[in-house]
Order: structure tokens, then sequence, then C-alpha cells
């Protein structure tokens, strides 16, 4: 008897499902099937970029790390009528300015980032030199000082290159200005002369603090006057469009002899700091010794803005600033101007 025709479909159909089942579960024997996905052995990463090298007193990049660790140079710098234009202070990173006998300031000149040939005119040491020299740890160029200021000078850590330690190789007299005013130096030879006398030619430097994104003030200034003394007053005006300001010094535009260009700063600076008579001449005239550690009150200004609190620094690293909240006040990337001047003086603000 043949079986009935819906048997044998169903058979059929059972026959089907049989040769089916160990492709579906078997998929190990199938040949040819390749998996796209990888096997994940530990969560993937992204590697930082970089640090950027940036120059530790100016917050501005530098071609390498290793450029950093060249040792900063002081010079101090004269400022009366006769010794300017100077020669290259504005490629120093850092400058201080404060006032001496008969109302006249002085510079003291730090360079790091940029080493000029010729720097000057060079002029003799002052006491807070001994404040300002070991906060950078750096060589120190100056010719002349007072018996009580070199003494001081032998007395402490600072590594002395003056006309006034028997050192003569870096310096030079030009002929176009007569002495005391004509003196100059010569940076890569300062360098040298330190290492022909075992002086360390490197040395970590503890920088400012910068910012490398612009900071807002509510208070807008443009314009900053700074009377260090009857004979001498000094404006620096805001241009905008460099975010740098310009310097005007006893009413005429201060330039730089070297640049050709009028001395600017991409941060001002006034530290109120205490000023001690130290000695006084015959007709009055009062040297200082400025207190440059310790704290006090300042105001910074960058990017055409004022930022009030105070400085505070001790005797091995620069000042650092800080609001009336405590937060840090930071500068603008660029050089500094630092303008010293006693708690009782009033600069004048537009």
């Amino acid at each position: 008897m043949k079986p009935h025709p819906v048997i044998r479909v169903l058979g059929v159909l059972a026959l089907a499902i049989t040769l089916l089942l160990p492709v579906g579960c078997k998929s190990d024997t199938v040949p040819g099937v390749v998996s796209y996905w990888p096997k994940a052995e530990k969560e993937r990463t992204v590697p930082k970029p970089p640090k950027p090298s940036r120059w530790p007193l100016t917050g501005l990049d530098a071609p390498s790390e290793e450029v950093l660790s060249q040792r900063v140079v002081s010079v101090k710098v004269e400022n009366s009528p006769t010794a300017r234009p100077q020669t290259n202070l504005q490629l120093a990173d850092v400058v201080y300015e404060s006032i001496t006998e008969g109302g006249i300031t002085r510079f003291n000149a730090i360079f790091h980032s940029q080493s000029p040939d010729t720097v000057g005119p060079v002029r003799s040491a002052r006491l807070s030199d001994l404040c300002i020299v070991p906060q950078y740890h750096a060589l120190f160029v100056f010719s002349g000082a007072s018996d009580s200021v070199n003494s001081r000078i032998a007395a402490s850590s600072i590594e002395d290159l003056s006309e006034d330690a028997g050192i003569s190789y870096p310096f030079f007299r030009a002929k176009d200005r007569p002495m005391p005013h004509n003196l100059y130096v010569v940076l890569a030879k300062v360098r040298e002369e330190a290492a022909k006398r075992k002086m360390v030619t490197t040395q970590e430097v503890k920088g400012l603090a910068f910012d490398q994104r612009a900071m807002e003030s509510s208070t807008a200034v443009t314009e900053i006057s700074i009377p260090f003394s009857t004979a001498n007053k000094v404006v620096w005006t805001y241009a905008a469009s460099t975010g740098r300001y310009l310097r005007v010094n006893s009413g005429a535009k201060h330039m730089d002899k070297a640049t050709g260009t009028q001395l600017s700063a991409r941060n001002v600076v006034v530290l109120w700091a205490k000023h001690n008579v130290a000695s006084k001449d015959v007709v009055g005239s009062v040297t200082y010794e400025i207190i440059l550690s310790g704290s006090g009150r300042a105001s910074v200004f960058h990017d055409g803005q004022r930022f009030d609190g105070t400085w505070e620094a001790g005797t091995d690293a620069p000042p650092v600033f800080k609001a009336s909240d405590g937060t840090q006040i930071k500068l603008a990337p660029g050089n500094t101007w630092f303008q010293v001047v006693q708690p009782s003086v009033n600069i004048v603000l537009d």
C-alpha cells in the first residue's frame, strides 16, 4: 500500500529540517565566516599632546625645553636723561624701576628668553638689588656701588660679574656719549665669563604666573600715570591694537636705541613697597633700601584692565599676586615692567 500524500509531504519536511539544524547550531564548522569586530583587550586611550615649552618669565613659547635652563642675567641700567635712549631694554623679560638719589630712577633689567648683543648704559647697584637678584638666581652685572652696597653684595649669595669685582671682559665704552653714561655689556660674554669663573651656567628658573586666556576685570584703564618724583614722571598708555602699554618718560616717548621703537610692556605692575632711608648726603639727597621681600599692595595692568590686590615674595622666587578673595592674579604672556613706588605714592588712572 502506498503512503498517503500528506504523510509523504510531512516526511520530506522533517528531512529538510534535520538537514538544516547542523548549519544553524554549529556555525564554527562553516568555512568562510569572518568576524569584523576586533577583540577588545583594553579600553582605548588617546595620548595627550605634549605640553608646550614656555619661557618662565614671559609665558611665551620657547623653541625647546633645553633652552629654558640657561642662566638668567640681571643688568643694572641707568635712566638719567643723558642715558636715554637705552640699548635693548625692550628685550628684557622683566624690568624693575625704582627711585634713586635726586629723584631719578634706575632699572634692573632681567634677561632670559632673549640675549641681545649689547645692553646699557650700565650703572651702579642699589640695595634693592639685594632682593631682586636672588629672586631670579641671576648673574648680576653692574658698575659702581657704595662701599656699604658692595660689602653687602659680597656677603650675599649673589654671583657678582661687575667692574667692581675686577671684571672687564664683557664691558666696553661707546664713543658717542660722555663718561660715565657710555658703559655697555655684551650678554654672551657675561655667560662666557661666568663659565670661566666656574659659576653655575644653568638653572631651573622659577617663573611668574601667566594665564594664556584673556582675563576680565570690571575696571578698564587706558592710561597709568606714575609720579616717581618731580624729576621723573612715567605714563603708560594702552594701545588696544597691539595689546601693549607704551611708555612716556618725563613727557617724551621713551625709545629704545637698538630696536628703534618706543618702549612697551605687555604687563605693567605697580608694587607699593617699604622704602627705608639708608643714607643722606650733604645736600639732602636720600638713598633708600627698598624692601621687595614680604608683601605689599599691588595693581596689575594688562589688556587695558586693572586688577588690584597684593604682592608676596620670598627670597628665592619672583613675586606672586593675589586678589582680595585669595585667588591668584596672573599676567598676560609677554614682558613685564614692575614700577616700585613708596606706600604714600598715588598713581593716576584714566
